[in-house]
């Protein structure tokens, strides 16, 4: 199912006035982009979106007021669609009387702003960008580990929220537990946050549920964090061949984006924590160009090269 808004809740997040068309607050928005209906207002309809807000401001309302009664009648109720979720009028203007006649039959509503139209268009887009993002949960932790975005998976009981406790003790920071709310807010870029009814919550099995900003404080937590990479937790199988190296890099789809995966086995006398911590502080260091492994495969490609020539 497509995401979507509904217009009431653009109302009160971005306190707009409502001016018409209450019984119309439920209908739906699912898509960020916004229209200036002016050739429409010409009567040219053929390519009209009519599943957009439709903002009318001086330019529109002005060509408006110059037309006969008639072809303004006629026009405005051309734009009320049953797919059109609302008109908005800028700049604390008044609509006109035709639209809020032309609105009633489709029971759409007519909101007011005082900000212009272009202040307008570019905080409501962002908005319903951020709320309209392709999204998904996942089950894992979430913890900002020196700036990096790391989320935790792995089968039940593996231990990543013990891990995420120890790593919070450390300094680093909780974002969520146990389900993770994963939006694509650009073309590479996943944002992670928490339910809002377990935010801030750690669960530990024997301990039970603590809240990790009352316990370690506000700077232990945050709401939310961009997600830079996977680790995946699994029990160390003895015939499996793991990464000795770190020249193998392995890679994550979520969403459409892809995002580097670490696989790290479990077994005891194993710090789970400290990996972890230093595997963030390695994907820094990659990010500032320097990589270890490869760094290594070439000192050791220059070694075999000299042995060769000597012999």
């Amino acid at each position: 199912m497509a995401a979507s808004v509904t217009v009431k809740e653009m109302v009160e997040r971005l306190g707009l006035k409502v001016l018409s068309g209450e019984d119309g607050l439920n209908r739906r928005l699912t898509t960020s982009d916004l229209y200036r209906p002016g050739l429409e207002l010409a009567g040219f309809f053929t390519y009209y979106p009519s599943e957009r807000l439709q903002m009318l401001g001086r330019s529109e309302l002005t060509f408006l007021s110059g037309l006969p009664v008639r072809e303004r009648t006629e026009r405005l109720k051309w734009l009320c669609h049953e797919d059109t979720p609302c008109f908005c009028v800028t700049r604390g203007q008044d609509a006109p009387s035709e639209l809020h006649e032309a609105v009633q039959e489709k029971n759409i509503p007519i909101l007011g702003t005082s900000h212009s139209t272009t202040r307008f268009s570019s905080k409501t887009t962002n908005w319903l960008e951020k709320k309209l993002a392709p999204a998904t949960t996942m089950h894992g932790v979430f913890v900002d580990i020196y700036g990096v975005g790391v989320l935790i998976v792995g089968s039940s009981g593996i231990g990543k929220s013990e891990t995420a406790l120890e790593l919070v003790k450390r300094g680093h920071r909780l974002v969520a537990d146990d389900a993770v709310e994963i939006r694509q807010s650009d073309e590479d870029s996943l944002v992670g946050h928490a339910p809002e009814l377990i935010r801030y919550l750690l669960e530990i099995r024997g301990l039970g549920i603590i809240n990790v900003m009352t316990l370690f404080g506000a700077g232990a937590v945050r709401e939310f964090k961009k997600l830079s990479m996977v680790v995946q937790l699994e029990a160390w199988q003895e015939n499996r061949q793991y990464d000795r190296l770190g020249l193998d890099e392995e890679r994550m789809r979520i969403i459409d984006t892809e995002v580097p995966l670490l696989t790290v086995p479990v077994r005891p006398g194993r710090n789970l924590a400290v990996i972890i911590e230093v595997a963030a502080m390695n994907f820094r260091l990659k990010k500032m160009g320097y990589h270890a492994a490869q760094s290594f495969a070439q000192q050791l490609s220059r070694s075999l090269e000299e042995v060769d020539e000597l012999d």
